[in-house]
């Protein structure tokens, strides 16, 4: 069974930041609870999420789908539809990516991340983009 620990903590700057740190596997046994972790999150009033794969080993297509969800979640409905309905591109500034591994931007290249999320290859970069 693949194992996947999350980490949230909380950035105060311009704008207040949910950080989830990932350490493990993103399959179809632990996507559900990213999923659930960006919910809660939502839940409890974060507005901007920053998803930390700096220690993912494994990203499969349950995970991409995970990620797909978690974009959704954080995207206000009206910049969804106004994305979906002009077909311009959109980089969310809402929902972020820390991504140092070659292989795994590959992985999110490929499957059409890169054309709606920003994705950094540090932690302290991508926090800074908030406020950007």
């Amino acid at each position: 069974m693949s194992e996947l620990k999350i980490t949230a903590s909380q950035v105060q700057g311009e704008a207040s930041i949910t950080v989830l740190q990932l350490n493990g596997k993103v399959d179809h046994n632990t996507s559900n609870l990213l999923l659930d972790r960006a919910r809660q999150a939502y839940e409890d009033g974060a507005r901007n999420l920053l998803l930390d794969l700096s220690s993912v080993e494994l990203l499969t297509s349950s995970g991409l789908i995970a990620i797909q969800s978690i974009f959704k979640l954080f995207t206000p409905e009206d910049e969804l539809q106004r994305m979906h309905d002009l077909k311009e591109q959109y980089k969310s500034p809402y929902f972020k990516l820390v991504c140092p591994d070659p292989k795994l931007y590959y992985i999110l290249n490929i499957a059409g991340f890169l054309q709606s999320l920003l994705i950094y290859n540090n932690l302290q970069e991508a926090i800074n983009s908030f406020s950007s």
